[in-house]
């Protein structure tokens, strides 16, 4: 009774700086390929190396996050082309400093603070709206930027009231 479970799963959109680094990659290795069969077979080494490259760096330019909230627990994990999951995150909402929409004026507090370390776990699309926690941790203040639901903001609500700003 009273238990919270909730599961959300945001894709990250691709920048134009990460499609250009993709692009390049698989150019060079082309080029190496062509130039192995073409110009010296020597060059096919180089191929083959680029090709490993590919098979580990390419997954990590398609991402998504999934949020795991079970009872004032929050996890993130990343996973890389519908294929590998690693666990990015886990936070308890005791340790929670304030929630606010990522555009509020209650973080200006926070943003500008030296040795905040900032973690976005965000679809980064602009009109995707997106919640900040700021959390007390024993290394520190983090701020973690998430796509939450209604659902798990008052959840949230409830267990922390005075932390949680909504506008």
């Amino acid at each position: 009774m009273g238990d919270s479970y909730k599961e959300i799963l945001v894709k990250r959109e691709t920048s134009g700086a990460d499609q250009a680094k993709k692009f390049l990659i698989i150019g060079v290795t082309v080029l190496l390929a062509v130039g192995g069969i073409i110009v010296h077979p020597v060059l096919l080494l180089g191929a083959l190396a680029m090709g490993i490259v590919c098979y580990f760096v390419l997954p990590r330019f398609d991402l998504e996050y999934e949020y795991l909230y079970v009872n004032g627990e929050l996890d993130i994990d990343k996973i890389m082309s519908k294929q590998k999951r690693k666990k990015c995150a886990s936070y308890d909402m005791n340790l929670l400093e304030i929630l606010a929409p990522s555009n509020s004026h209650e973080l200006d507090s926070f943003r500008n603070k030296q040795g905040l370390k900032v973690r976005d776990f965000t679809s980064r699309r602009p009109d995707a709206p997106s919640y900040s926690l700021v959390f007390n941790l024993e290394q520190g203040q983090e701020l973690v930027k998430v796509e939450l639901d209604a659902d798990i903001v008052g959840d949230i609500r409830r267990i922390a009231p005075r932390k949680v700003k909504q506008y």
